[in-house]
């Protein structure tokens, strides 16, 4: 099965309780992969997660490093914390251009998912800002360049485009709800495999030597419900992209 690195997808939440006079500061740290990362090893995906806070300091930063794997998944993590590492914005010192490294990596042979959220794509007030970056160039789909969300609170179904694909092979032809989603384009190139409300929702394509996938909703709560996530489907559609993506199945797209 294939090496994973799922690269965000967590966060920290600070919150101060206001009790009477006094107030209590505390923090948490909060796991929002945990349901994808046991689906994904109980498949016999060998995943390893960096933490959102750790992406910068610990992000493969040398082809060497990045060969270890064979799909990098990025999920909720926003361009900044691949391109400024601590030597970069605390030291003031040159570092490869992480981006550039994954798309390179990608063309030679590697597997790139990057999942939706506040901080995929373009994101929330545009804040993930992959539009334009060598990133959006290997991915299936085009990024606008405003925040590019479809918030979608009545609940709206992913649907089967009817390709032939291994990726999406045993699913329903009509999904669970999603609350929301990235409003993105497919490139000419790629393949939609599920759309929503006539967006591309699940989209590959194949770059080079390597393979790209755009899921656009989220993996976890809020855009991925209860419904989504306890569906049967969620574990195949994302066992089933790990196992594409590494290209360890003979098939064709």
């Amino acid at each position: 099965m294939a090496q994973v690195l799922l690269a965000g997808e967590s966060w920290v939440s600070a919150t101060i309780d206001h009790k009477g006079y006094d107030p209590f500061p505390h923090t948490q740290v909060q796991i929002g992969c945990a349901q994808l990362l046991e689906v994904l090893r109980d498949g016999g995906h060998d995943v390893t997660h960096l933490r959102s806070h750790d992406v910068a300091e610990q992000f493969p930063l040398s082809r060497e490093e990045l060969d270890a794997y064979d799909v990098v998944l990025l999920s909720d993590v926003g361009s900044n914390t691949l391109l400024l590492p601590p030597q970069v914005f605390d030291g003031g010192r040159p570092a490869p251009n992480r981006l550039h490294l994954l798309r390179d990596w990608v063309r030679d042979g590697g597997g790139l998912m990057m999942a939706g959220g506040y901080l995929s794509f373009q994101g929330f007030g545009a804040k993930a800002n992959y539009a334009g970056t060598a990133i959006e160039e290997i991915l299936p789909v085009d990024i606008h360049r405003w925040d590019d969300r479809i918030e979608a609170p009545q609940g709206v179904h992913g649907r089967l485009t009817g390709s032939d694909h291994p990726v999406v092979a045993g699913l329903d032809q009509t999904w669970p709800i999603l609350l929301g989603y990235q409003q993105l384009v497919a490139k000419p190139d790629a393949t939609v495999l599920a759309e929503v409300d006539g967006d591309p929702l699940l989209t590959v394509r194949a770059v080079g030597a390597g393979r790209t996938l755009a899921f656009a909703s989220d993996v976890s709560p809020h855009w991925a419900p209860s419904e989504f996530m306890e569906w049967d489907g969620y574990a195949s559609l994302f066992g089933q992209a790990m196992t594409w993506l590494a290209g360890t199945q003979d098939t064709e797209d």
